[in-house]
């Protein structure tokens, strides 16, 4: 560390402005209009783990997968919703659906759904972690962490951390994250003295990007750790269209959302054919540690390309969810 440096604070603001580049921005702006890639080809027989998929992105993306053949195992808050879910897929595609009940935004449900799912006899060929919140105000779980983190990053990194000797195990798996452009609200990258929004003015937005930006810097040591197997691991953002999220926040906040926001927004079923080309496309065989945009790679923003700030994460993680004692 240098002299005068602060622990645990970003001391890479120049550094970080240095290395934005307009193209990076002028390619987001132009993917955004483009369409997916198709993927033909069928899935049948395999296993496909969704989280959040009674709504929105989950919903489309178990539908489509279903729809070439795979069996799902959707991770649900909602059993009522998980269990209407079940019966559609089941009866519209004769295809498997099962699910497991858990809160993503609790410990407690993470860890005991990650160690069941790493028990499951058959082999995981698709992870997709999809399940997403946005607070307009700062909300604590029951552990006193800030639940945008916990729901975007932490769930995914604890999953993906017990799940690790199961996948490698197999002949091939593919994880993705869905992420987000978002993650550019992040702009001048993570605040390691304050990753749970305790000394600074909560902002949704910051929030959201600030998780989303820890989640693709935990791909890349997560892209480490997996190569040498048939285990692959990438990000994407799922294109600008509409979903559930948000409807935790005020009726001020939903009433702009349905009337400004989700105007001109495209249906997510769009997101569920870039899930599909992500997870089943032989094209991507051996590709790992990307970020597309839809299917499209992009760069992302310094601060979730920056290996020290991936390392210190992964430091920090590890500890602030009891794994450092588990290794």
């Amino acid at each position: 560390m240098k002299t005068g440096q602060k622990p645990g604070k970003n001391n890479k603001l120049f550094q970080y402005v240095r290395a934005y580049k307009w193209s990076n921005i002028f390619a987001m702006i132009r993917n955004m209009r483009r369409d997916p890639e198709i993927c033909e080809a069928r899935f049948d027989g395999k296993l496909v783990v969704i989280t959040g998929a009674t709504s929105g992105i989950g919903y489309f993306t178990a539908r489509k997968y279903a729809a070439q053949g795979a069996n799902l195992l959707c991770i649900n808050r909602n059993p009522e919703k998980s269990e209407k879910l079940r019966r559609e897929i089941e009866t519209e595609f004769a295809v498997k659906c099962e699910y497991k009940i858990a809160n993503l935004s609790r410990l407690k449900d993470i860890f005991r759904v990650s160690r069941e799912l790493s028990e499951l006899p058959l082999p995981i060929d698709v992870l997709i972690h999809n399940a997403g919140n946005y607070l307009t105000k700062r909300e604590l779980n029951s552990d006193g962490l800030e639940k945008v983190f916990v729901v975007h990053y932490l769930s995914s990194f604890i999953m993906n951390y017990l799940l690790t000797d199961k996948l490698k195990a197999q002949e091939k798996s593919r994880i993705l994250m869905v992420s987000s452009e978002g993650h550019r609200f992040a702009v001048w990258g993570l605040r390691f003295d304050d990753l749970n929004w305790e000394k600074r003015r909560y902002s949704g937005l910051k929030s959201y990007g600030s998780a989303k930006t820890a989640q693709l810097l935990s791909m890349l040591i997560f892209e480490e750790q997996f190569r040498g197997s048939a285990v692959t691991i990438n990000t994407m953002h799922p294109g600008a269209v509409k979903t559930d999220t948000g409807q935790e926040n005020g009726r001020f906040y939903r009433w702009y959302k349905r009337n400004f926001l989700d105007k001109g927004l495209r249906t997510a079923d769009i997101s569920a054919e870039a899930l599909y080309y992500l997870g089943a496309a032989t094209a991507l065989d051996g590709v790992s540690g990307k970020f597309f945009n839809l299917t499209t790679v992009e760069e992302p923003a310094p601060p979730a390309a920056d290996m020290d700030a991936t390392r210190e994460l992964w430091d920090q993680t590890l500890k602030m969810t009891g794994l450092a004692k588990q290794a």
